[in-house]
């Protein structure tokens, strides 16, 4: 469920716009809004869903709301895609191995 969760959350580019910003650092809500063409109250709803999933944390002092990067939730869905690679070059080494042994066959045919 978890992971179903960060994915949702990284499907939007304005949340992946986010995280690549607090990549560099934590920062405001207004600094995090700039760059996007949107009306505050829609930013601020992204800036809940990747709060409510645990990709981001929050902390705000007077009346500053602070975003920084919770970066477990993120490791977990590079964790996933790290094996779904392992599978994916295993079977393309297995689909090569096969190609090469048709070849061969072919070329002993040929003969």
């Amino acid at each position: 469920m978890q992971l179903n969760q960060v994915f949702q959350a990284l499907a939007d580019p304005t949340r992946r716009g986010v995280l690549e910003q607090l990549s560099r650092g934590p920062m405001s809500t207004l600094q995090l809004a700039r760059p996007f063409d949107m009306a505050l109250p829609s930013f601020t709803q992204h800036l809940g869903v990747l709060e409510k999933f645990g990709l981001v944390k929050s902390k705000k002092s007077g009346r500053v709301r602070t975003y920084t990067l919770a970066p477990r939730r993120l490791r977990a869905a590079e964790a996933w895609m790290m094996d779904q690679r392992e599978v994916w070059q295993r079977r393309l080494d297995q689909l090569d191995a096969y190609l090469i042994t048709m070849k061969e066959s072919d070329d002993d045919n040929e003969e």
